[in-house]
């Protein structure tokens, strides 16, 4: 191994969190292991029909040592040794209230089990209507409209609307809340030692995107505009932040007690966080005007472009145009849809329900015989969806869906909106529904690619990242098809933990800058999907059915 470098790359999700061992030096894999969030698999502390979705932050804590500890078992004792520097990323926004130490409340025995007190998963839409309470203060106020940069329009799923619901609903986590600290803030924190939300290095990334941050500003929105917004936020901003990193920057050196805890060398620079989309699309090789698709549960659409040529504009209805946020000295610009792959699972939800509710009273099987035949039935019902799918002739179906089951992100956020489906009769069947949706969530992408060209940024090429993007041919190619343009899909399994790997290189100074760790460590792309010009010309005429039916659901709501 000589004089090699290895960098860990960690990657916070939705269900778990991966941990990549990568030779810095060539991007090859030297270990991985990933680590499921144990009270979240058990639906702890969520209410989904409320739209509560909280996350304990001994999850993110176990979650990481076995997942290093594992990567590292693969890897090697002498690998371990050889690691130069860990960056972490997290889904986002996805804040938590903090003590005058920084300890997450939930980590205090009183609030153990207080949702309220947990980390705000980036999905919980509970607070709508302090959403909707920012944005009409923002145009009223007679002072600086702080949605300017967020693409004027303020989300339930960002920083603020969450303090704002939590601070108003439980007064014993407001009294108890020094401040308020973002999980990919809070992580390199927590690893360095230094948890003082006063003296935490903050994300560019996290607080540009959500928390209405920007240098025209001054940092965040004045004391002025959020006490008017509400008295309970009275001398919050002092508490918070003023400077922000972009995550080439070292947060500081790994602790001993978390280096002997990981199995890792001491001091090693940790890098500043961000969110998982935006060191995904790092790790997917983008580059100006590409647009990064990270598609999962939900889907984050990245783009980047010199400042110079786009820095000027104010782009409506996308979350927000954040200078460094992706790749420093880049304007970065992000979109996304707030549920995609989750539509397909709550389809799949429907369709499981009678046979688990049914099945759980029948004495014919031995328990364990229906956990394996539902457990069976769960892991095959999505592909065997997709298989015959597939096999309908494009706009023969007659049925159109909208994909806001879980609101709308881009463009233009709205979280009360809701999903439909119109065209339904006595034949429609299973599959004829589903790739209904899947055309529904391919409508929602080309939305996307629609605003950003209409507001005068050019989408030159389509790079896609993600367990989608590498396990399901059938929605990449609807979606390559509805929106006209070819989409390559990035090589890695673990483009986010890839990303995050290029940015432990940057700021542990094996690289000089990011895009000297993408030419270094780079999978390159798996694959290539081209559009059917047949198909297209029958989407174009679903599309309008889909918009149509969109503007007929936002006008009755």
């Amino acid at each position: 191994m000589g004089g090699k470098s290895y960098v860990l790359g960690i990657d916070y999700g939705t269900d778990s969190v991966r941990a990549l061992i990568v030779d810095a030096d060539t991007g090859k894999t030297a270990g991985v292991a990933v680590s499921y969030y144990r009270r979240w698999r058990q639906g702890k502390f969520c209410v989904p029909e409320k739209n509560q979705f909280r996350q304990h932050p001994l999850d993110y804590i176990e979650g990481l040592v076995d997942a290093v500890q594992t990567a590292g078992k693969s890897a090697g004792i002498a690998v371990m040794k050889k690691i130069a520097g860990i960056a972490i990323d997290t889904t986002g926004s996805t804040p938590v209230a903090v003590d005058k130490s920084g300890t997450p409340l939930a980590l205090k025995k009183e609030f153990a089990d207080n949702p309220n007190a947990m980390f705000i998963l980036w999905k919980d839409h509970t607070g709508v209507r302090e959403a909707d309470e920012i944005n009409n203060l923002a145009r009223t106020w007679g002072g600086i409209d702080y949605t300017k940069y967020s693409g004027g329009i303020y989300s339930s799923e960002w920083f603020w609307a969450k303090i704002l619901h939590t601070v108003r609903t439980d007064s014993a986590v407001r009294a108890a809340a020094y401040s308020w600290v973002e999980h990919c803030d809070w992580l390199p924190a927590l690893l360095t030692g230094n948890t003082d939300p006063i003296a935490v290095k903050r994300s560019r990334c996290a607080a540009g995107h959500k928390a209405m941050w920007h240098n025209e500003f001054g940092g965040l929105p004045s004391q002025d505009f959020l006490s008017k917004l509400d008295p309970l936020l009275d001398g919050i901003r002092a508490r918070l932040y003023t400077e922000t990193y972009t995550s080439d920057t070292a947060a500081g050196k790994l602790s001993a007690a978390w280096a002997k805890k990981l199995g890792l060398p001491e001091q090693i620079p940790v890098a500043v966080g961000a969110f998982d989309a935006h060191m995904g699309a790092v790790g997917g090789e983008i580059e100006p005007y590409a647009l990064s698709k990270v598609m999962g549960t939900s889907t984050c659409d990245m783009l980047i472009a010199p400042n110079t040529e786009v820095g000027g504009k104010l782009i409506k209805g996308i979350c927000g145009q954040v200078d460094g946020s992706i790749v420093p000295g880049m304007l970065g610009m992000e979109a996304g849809q707030s549920a995609f792959g989750d539509v397909y699972a709550w389809f799949k939800k429907l369709i499981l329900w009678p046979t688990e509710s049914m099945l759980g009273r029948s004495k014919a099987l031995s328990k364990t015989a229906k956990a394996k035949l539902i457990d069976e039935l769960s892991d095959a019902l999505i592909a065997e969806l997709s298989k015959a799918a597939e096999k309908i002739p494009a706009g023969e179906t007659g049925i159109v869906a909208l994909d806001w089951l879980n609101g709308r992100r881009t463009p233009d956020a709205d979280q009360l909106l809701t999903g439909a489906i119109a065209g339904l009769n006595l034949g429609s069947t299973a599959p004829m529904i589903f790739r209904a949706l899947v055309e529904a969530t391919a409508f929602g992408a080309k939305k996307i690619v629609d605003r950003f060209e209409a507001e005068g940024v050019p989408i030159k090429s389509v790079i896609a990242l993600g367990g989608i993007a590498k396990k399901s041919p059938f929605v990449m190619q609807t979606v390559c098809d509805v929106i006209g343009r070819p989409i390559k899909v990035a090589k890695s399994d673990q483009a986010c933990a890839l990303g995050a790997a290029m940015f432990a290189a940057v700021a542990s100074g094996v690289h000089q800058n990011v895009a000297a760790a993408q030419h270094a460590m780079g999978s390159g792309f798996a694959k290539e999907y081209k559009p059917d010009s047949r198909r297209g010309e029958i989407y174009r005429t679903l599309y309008e059915k889909y918009s149509k039916l969109g503007s007929f659901v936002e006008q009755s709501r």
